[in-house]
């Protein structure tokens, strides 16, 4: 049951920003940029500022805060973030702050799925990338 739950939880993830990422390159000369990283087993994309910002006033950051426990999602901040981060590195923080933080920055976004079942956990990372 936890398997199933986790897949379908990758696929509704996967399902939004997939949405997303069409959504935002629809009309313009850019779209999301794919990017793999097959020594981590991984997947995703990177989205130039106008999509981060567009992405931080959207439904998605709350929906997926909604269905994937904050314990999945991996949160790469940026060295001068003003989130708080515990002395485990554990991130507290919405997705929406860290999406929003980093447009609010003229940064962007880089957001990676992970292949079920990974060792950690964790359905997805997402980094900031301010410069």
């Amino acid at each position: 049951m936890r398997i199933a739950r986790s897949t379908a939880a990758l696929s509704l993830v996967s399902v939004a920003f997939g949405a997303l990422a069409t959504g935002l390159g629809a009309g313009t000369a850019a779209a999301a940029e794919p990017v793999v990283d097959p020594d981590n087993a991984r997947a995703g994309f990177r989205l130039n500022n106008p999509e981060t910002a567009a992405l931080a006033a959207g439904p998605i950051p709350a929906l997926v805060d909604h269905v994937i426990p904050p314990s999945r999602i991996g949160a790469g901040l940026d060295s001068d973030t003003r989130l708080y981060r515990d002395e485990n590195g554990g991130v507290h923080a919405s997705l929406r702050q860290v999406i929003l933080e980093s447009a609010d920055n003229g940064g962007s976004v880089l957001v990676f799925f992970h292949v079920p079942g990974a060792p950690h956990g964790r359905v997805f990372d997402i980094y900031q990338q301010w410069r």
